[in-house]
């Protein structure tokens, strides 16, 4: 059976689905492919197919369900168009994906769908049929195809005929049989897919005709009111408005001539994006001005290209589009406590915003700020916050940036000039309320160029950031709605004024069993895909992972535990690669053989031998196998070995790595009185250490301390020697006071302090005990040197509510608020007085 083309169709066709447009016979389109089915048609059908035939395919319209998974196949329209691929053009570019060129042949019906994948094939029916159209001038259907005649003659009529694609269109009309004129003229005016669907779906030529005419009509009224409309020159106003008016015409491109097209109109393209941005009216008006000074503007000029990507800038930015919360709060603790372990402060401060949200949706976003030591997780953290909420995710890294440009973007009269990191990562993301991770805030530079910690005062003021102006834009844009994360190392190298603006939450290191855990739930199992390795191969007990923990790290973070874990994962894959054979696992899970490390070294490694046996999997690390891996242990406990002379004292300090215990050594020797300090010490441990020994000296009659000739002056006739090893390494800080005043104690008295005693604190001149900071920190790194008893201020006891409950039950607390009390818990049975210290009279108030 013919169609009205004269074409015989296959009686299986493969199916090109279309969602942006419709294929009328007659007509010629260009289709845009980048769907995963389309693409194997096109690969499979068009780009290795020779003859006419395979050339063939079928266009369907089709309708997919916005709640549909993208696999599932959407539902097909029943009548679609047999098409003749003419030419075909693939680009990468902005992604994959292809541009046919296909001529329309005849309708057809889908019959039977035969497979969905890899692309769509079915069983169709044609429809047009030669015999239906021999006599279209006889009845009505005559009648209805001169009246159609008659008003496109008319329509093309009142365009501009000097215009080679209507001249050659008016000559068209003639020549076409009038049975094909409804589905060209219907692809050719302006139309909703709605109306070319309906055009589609009339398969009888009556009926075609029928619903076309009103289309044509209303075509021909349209192009009546625009030159009625012609106001101060009617002659131009006539040859634009025919001009514009041709352009809503799709001409066939085989009308098309090289030159007969004029080029597109960029600058109302433009103004259309900018219009159809939703920005505020101050934006807009900037903008409108723009646009009027570009369409005066010749494109030579340097200017042009500048003021255009200003206006493209204006116009991609998200003025008001947004993504929707998640704020289902049960979900979202399930997520955060799957996504990261431990880290209690950081979720309950989520999920209270989650729930401020729920009750007020006009909540501006926080501005937080993770404080911690590196590899506690802060950046993740931010990451596992952004998908709990459900909104776009974009780090920013500040460490190192010192040019205030980079923040609030240079002035367009510079060259090459730019927005700033904020507007042009919103631009990124596309929505205005993303999650922004300011990374190592701490870690900005100071230039010439000026304080980029200055520049981002705006931006991290919740009540400034609703109107911030970046130099570029030179209009304001609202930041309230996006979530701030900060993150540093400590908080002493951020401006005062910038950390006002943020709320702080301290993120402290990590106990020893939240790293096991941490380990087992998340590092080993991520270890192990990055290594190609499976659980089957390699097993890592908790008495190995408490081992490396222990005694091949120390840290307040994982990061290093993440690096010996992937040591260890990378020599199994090398004995997995050589050759070893993986048992399969039982049907219930359980590995059939287990076999501890074969620990090979040197040449013996290579040795064909020791191929011929290899153990079965998994294989199971244990001490033996991590010290061939890893090597000897890089930390030992000595604590006890440090402390078996007098003179020697255990202090704590904090890091931006987290907490660190510290040894307080001193000597003494005949001299002069004096006092040497060596390690590298800042002014304030120094101005600690004379402290210690003033009051040692005004106390020394009191605790009996003498020096080496017996006189009650400790440093009469004494040179004393305070050293603090690892003088590699500065100290400084305002802890150390109560150490010092103990170990001097230790070297006057001749007495051992305890060897499982820590201490911190600082001291006054009256020997008072002054609360310091950093007390979780420095707690923890106590309890994983082994030590037991802790002195702290009293002033501090507060702080002993973050440290876990299982760390606390392991260590003696002692809060001292006087160096009498820190001296009775530093010596084994106490550090006596000879009488009781002198206490000041309590003076009453005469108010």
């Amino acid at each position: 059976m013919a169609s009205s083309s004269g074409v015989q169709i296959p009686g299986r066709l493969p199916l090109l689905l279309t969602h942006d447009g419709v294929l009328l016979p007659g007509s010629t389109v260009r289709v845009s492919v980048d769907t995963g089915r389309n693409m194997q048609l096109v690969k499979s059908r068009l780009l290795k197919g020779t003859s006419l035939k395979s050339t063939i395919i079928g266009v369907i319209p089709n309708t997919r369900d916005p709640e549909q998974e993208a696999d599932e196949l959407p539902t097909l329209h029943s009548i679609g168009t047999a098409g003749l691929a003419v030419q075909v053009v693939g680009s990468n570019w902005p992604k994959p994906h292809y541009t046919l060129l296909i001529t329309g042949l005849c309708r057809f019906r889908v019959a039977q769908l035969l497979k969905e994948r890899p692309f769509v094939v079915a069983e169709v029916e044609q429809l047009d049929q030669l015999e239906q159209y021999m006599d279209t001038d006889q009845g009505e259907l005559g009648e209805l195809s001169q009246r159609f005649y008659q008003a496109a003659v008319q329509l093309v009529g009142m365009l501009d005929m000097s215009v080679p694609v209507v001249a050659k269109l008016r000559k068209l009309l003639d020549s076409l049989p009038r049975d094909t004129l409804p589905d060209i003229l219907a692809s050719m005016i302006r139309t909703t897919n709605k109306e070319k669907l309906q055009v589609l779906d009339a398969v009888d030529l009556e009926e075609r005709f029928k619903k076309t005419l009103p289309l044509i009509t209303r075509q021909i009224e349209g192009l009546k009111l625009l030159q009625n409309t012609r106001k101060l020159r009617p002659d131009d106003n006539k040859k634009v408005g025919e001009q514009r008016y041709v352009r809503c015409f799709h001409i066939p491109f085989s009308l098309e001539e090289e030159g007969d097209e004029e080029d597109v109109d960029d600058t109302s393209l433009l103004e259309r994006k900018v219009k159809g941005a939703n920005m505020p009216e101050p934006a807009l008006r900037v903008c409108l001005k723009e646009l009027k000074r570009l369409k005066k503007m010749p494109q030579s000029m340097p200017e042009y290209a500048l003021t255009r990507n200003y206006l493209e800038l204006m116009a991609e930015l998200p003025w008001s589009k947004s993504t929707s919360d998640c704020l289902d709060i049960r979900a979202a603790r399930v997520l955060l406590d799957n996504d990261h372990y431990a880290m209690e402060k950081l979720k309950r401060r989520v999920l209270e915003y989650l729930a401020v949200r729920q009750l007020k949706s006009t909540l501006k976003g926080p501005i937080l700020c993770f404080v911690g030591p590196p590899g506690v997780g802060k950046t993740s953290v931010g990451r596992s916050i952004a998908r709990t909420l459900g909104r776009e995710f974009h780090r920013i890294a500040l460490g190192g940036v010192c040019d205030q440009s980079d923040i609030r973007g240079h002035r367009r009269t510079y060259v090459g000039s730019m927005p700033g990191r904020i507007i042009n990562g919103l631009k990124t993301v596309g929505v205005n309320n993303p999650v922004f991770l300011l990374d190592e805030v701490d870690k900005l530079g100071k230039s010439l160029q000026g304080d980029p910690a200055a520049a981002l005062l705006e931006v991290l003021d919740p009540e400034q950031n609703h109107s911030f102006t970046d130099h570029y834009l030179n209009v304001s844009f609202d930041l309230s709605q996006v979530l701030f994360i900060a993150t540093a190392n400590t908080t002493a190298t951020i401006p005062p004024a910038l950390l006002d603006r943020m709320e702080v939450l301290q993120v402290p290191g990590y106990t020893q069993e939240e790293k096991v855990e941490i380990a087992h739930r998340h590092l080993i199992p991520h270890q192990l895909e990055q290594h190609g390795l499976t659980p089957q191969q390699l097993q890592i007990p908790q008495h190995t992972t408490q081992e490396i923990i222990s005694r091949y790290t120390r840290e307040a973070g994982v990061r290093s535990l993440e690096r010996k874990i992937g040591a260890v994962c990378r020599a199994v894959a090398v004995k997995v690669a050589e050759g070893h054979k993986i048992s399969k696992p039982d049907p219930s899970g359980i590995p059939s053989g287990m076999a501890t490390w074969p620990p090979l070294t040197g040449e013996e490694a290579y040795r064909d031998t020791d191929m011929t046996a290899p153990p079965e999997m998994p294989i199971v690390i244990d001490s033996v196998a991590l010290k061939d891996i890893l090597g000897p242990p890089v930390f030992e406990m000595e604590v006890s070995e440090r402390l078996t002379l007098p003179g020697v004292a255990i202090g704590l300090a904090w890091t931006p790595l987290g907490g660190e215990i510290m040894f307080v050594e001193a000597s003494r020797m005949e001299g002069e009185g004096q006092l040497t300090l060596t390690g590298q010490l800042g002014d304030v441990m120094k101005e600690s250490a004379h402290l210690a020994i003033s009051w040692l000296r005004s106390n020394a009659k009191l605790y009996q301390l003498t020096n080496i000739a017996g006189s009650q002056d400790p440093l009469e006739g004494t040179d004393v020697h305070l050293h603090f090893p690892a003088g590699a390494v500065t100290k400084d800080g305002p802890s150390a006071g109560v150490t010092i005043v103990t170990c001097l104690a230790s070297l006057f008295s001749g007495r051992l302090v305890r060897s499982d005693v820590a201490m911190t604190g600082e001291i006054t001149l009256r020997g008072l005990v002054l609360p310091v900071g950093g007390i979780k920190d420095k707690v923890l790194a106590a309890h994983r040197a082994g030590l037991k008893r802790i002195i702290i201020p009293k002033r501090n006891e507060k702080d002993l509510e973050e440290i876990p409950i299982h760390v606390r039950a392991d260590l003696d607390f002692v809060a001292a608020s006087s160096l009498d009390e820190v001296l009775n818990a530093a010596f084994d049975g106490g550090f006596a007085a000879t009488t009781a210290p002198v206490t000041h009279p309590q003076v009453s108030s005469k108010l």
